[in-house]
């Protein structure tokens, strides 16, 4: 893999290669090809009829059909724990609002136990409202704030001690959270999204941005802004790590999102030039993955990424 750049594997936790063997299989391939770590999407259930907008394609439609497979995330990183001995695992990214913050701090704290301390933490605060109502969640109007407080009843617990919390959406009396992480202070906490508010809440709160889908061109602006950002809550920028993930395609250029060309797709030399453009812009880490149907294609494409792209970059 390229010196100084770290590459990551999303192992398609939903779609139709949505399987033990496909899932396994990319861990293993993670793990042989250098990659730095291997990582999950996050959804639980699609329903039936979906009217919320997916912000990540021009159209606003979801890209997979919604009765293809879906394995739940945190479950499946155990599973990735126990599969692999190196790479590190992530989430890209957790929906906060889903899950108990006290509940996945202590998986979290775990899973840093069995794997050494080898667990990311991508914070989101997720888009898919009928989801939310399937969970029970608290309400989807409130998803910013409540993710907000969830991330940092999340830190507490994961990094162990004696714990509590007192906010507006979650109240927390005091608790032992034994063992805690071996990462310290916590698992790393990297946070999605591209919004502004987004932005500010990676200056409060992340460890590092985890960007998604845009070109670099349209990133310039948000990164200058984060910076600013950072620099308000008195923070070093450079501190912060920039993740970008995105989807690629070897054999054509696919519409994206910001850009009529989607970036990590087209020929090999505009593939090239969107991985350093990204570089230029600070990103130091990328998550790539392949959106198929064809789990030969899937597996082709991605030892030519790491064959014919990576060396060049």
């Amino acid at each position: 893999m390229s010196d100084g750049l770290k590459w990551g594997l999303d192992v398609g936790i939903y779609g139709r290669l949505a399987t033990r063997d496909c899932i396994l299989e990319l861990a293993k391939l993670a793990e042989d090809a250098d990659f730095d770590s291997v990582w999950l999407a996050d959804h639980i259930v699609f329903p039936m009829t979906i009217r919320s907008r997916y912000p990540y394609s021009a159209s606003g439609a979801f890209p997979v059909p919604a009765d293809e497979p879906v394995m739940e995330p945190v479950a499946t990183m155990g599973v990735l724990i126990g599969a692999t001995k190196r790479v590190r695992i992530g989430t890209a990214v957790l929906v906060m609002p889903y899950r108990n913050p006290v509940l996945l701090g202590k998986m979290y704290a775990t899973y840093e136990q069995f794997s050494g301390g080898r667990t990311i933490l991508g914070a989101g605060v997720g888009w898919l409202e009928e989801e939310f109502e399937a969970l029970a969640s608290l309400p989807f109007a409130d998803r910013g704030a409540v993710t907000d407080e969830y991330i940092e009843v999340f830190k507490r617990v994961a990094g162990g001690g004696e714990v509590s919390f007192d906010g507006e959406h979650y109240k927390l009396e005091p608790i032992h959270a034994y063992p805690g992480s071996v990462q310290r202070p916590h698992p790393p906490v990297l946070i999605g999204g591209t919004s502004g508010r987004a932005l500010r809440r990676v200056a409060r709160h992340g460890d590092g941005w985890l960007s998604s889908s845009l070109g670099a061109a349209d990133l310039v602006g948000k990164v200058k802004r984060l910076a600013q950002l950072c620099e308000e809550h008195g923070r070093d920028v450079s501190k912060v790590s920039l993740v970008h993930k995105l989807f690629i395609d070897l054999d054509g250029e696919v519409a994206g999102v910001g850009d009529v060309r989607a970036p990590g797709t087209g020929t090999k030399a505009q593939i090239i030039d969107d991985f350093k453009a990204f570089a230029d812009l600070g990103y130091g880490e990328f998550i790539v993955r392949y959106r198929g149907t064809d789990a030969a294609v899937q597996a082709d494409q991605l030892k030519r990424f790491v064959d014919e792209i990576v060396p060049s970059i």
